[in-house]
């Protein structure tokens, strides 16, 4: 299967779970593997009992596993100091006081968000040769959708605005008289360069998403759950990213025939409307159920985690990537 594998769904459902326990999965199974939390949740320490940060560090007791937690103020505030500083350095120091209100205006604008996060986890698929198995624990789907759209809208972006940096530069090497040499050619323009930058970049993006990577949604069953996941397939899909399965997480345990009572009766009933709805979601949804996942007594963690790793029928053999990093090469 593809290196990278992202599992998403609606806030709550248990993406973080079942994300660490795919991980645990292939890391078990002898593969080099990262788990990334995109989520500002950041239910991973909890999960492994330990403190991550951006950069991967060893889980402790479980060879072969690595995780990071990616936090996304941090990153918008690094995002904008870099495109601070590349600015900085390319307009007059009148515009500098100017470029800094303008970025300060940005932190708060809607998709700045979802423009840094997408810039880091890209930098952890560039950089991922470390690794056979790169798991994603994203943000809820909203968040999710936005973020896996993002190369396709901005590679007609980055395009539209080199255009317009090349006429700009054309014209003002046409209105040169004389002796005078314009201040900027074509040839060498840091705005041009930095653009070609970043169109490589998406381009990158976009292809690693539609060729290396995975697609997975965690649902639970309720109604809200299936709604949210019936929308978050036709987005994918619009964006040319297939579903590869389902997880059904959180279901009710059955209590065991002899059990009587108020309690035994209402996890029956649950039982039965779970049922239901799973049933529905084979009659109704195209990607496949991978996995049934009951609810646990205890937090999932330790022991509990690799039962559930267990329950997951993912395949964890991985191929290596096939997009083409350009600043590779």
């Amino acid at each position: 299967m593809e290196p990278f594998v992202f599992f998403g769904g609606k806030g709550g459902v248990g993406k973080t779970t079942v994300s660490c326990a795919y991980a645990q999965k292939c890391a078990d199974a002898g593969l080099e593997t990262l788990v990334v939390s995109t989520d500002p949740a950041h239910s991973t320490s909890d999960v492994f009992d330990q403190e991550f940060t951006d950069e991967p560090t060893p889980v402790t007791g479980i060879d072969g596993l690595h995780a990071m937690e990616i936090d996304p103020d941090d990153e918008v505030a690094a995002h904008l100091d870099d495109i601070r500083q590349r600015l900085s350095d390319q307009v007059s120091p009148a515009m500098v006081s100017e470029i800094d209100r303008q970025l300060e205006m940005a932190h708060q604008t809607p998709g700045a968000y979802e423009s840094a996060l997408f810039d880091r986890f890209v930098e952890v698929m560039r950089a991922s040769e470390p690794y056979d198995r790169v798991v994603f624990d994203t943000a809820p789907t909203g968040s999710t959708l936005r973020l896996l759209g993002l190369p396709e809208f901005l590679e007609d972006w980055i395009e539209r605005l080199a255009h317009k940096r090349r006429r700009s530069i054309d014209l003002f090497e046409k209105a040169a008289i004389g002796n005078r040499e314009p201040r900027r050619v074509m040839d060498g323009d840091p705005v041009l360069a930095r653009l070609q930058e970043r169109k490589e970049f998406f381009e990158f993006a976009g292809a690693a998403l539609r060729e290396d990577a995975a697609f997975f949604l965690v649902l639970n069953p309720d109604q809200l759950s299936l709604n949210e996941t019936a929308r978050a397939i036709e987005g994918m899909s619009e964006r040319d990213l297939a579903v590869r399965g389902l997880v059904a997480n959180k279901l009710t345990p059955e209590p065991d025939p002899d059990e009587e009572g108020r309690g035994a009766r209402y996890l029956r009933d649950r039982v039965a409307t779970d049922r239901e709805r799973i049933a529905r979601v084979r009659e109704e949804f195209a990607p496949p159920l991978v996995a049934e996942i009951e609810t646990r007594t205890s937090e999932v963690k330790g022991d509990l985690l690799a039962d559930v790793a267990a329950e997951l029928d993912v395949e964890t053999a991985a191929e290596p990537p096939t997009a083409v990093d350009p600043a590779a090469e």
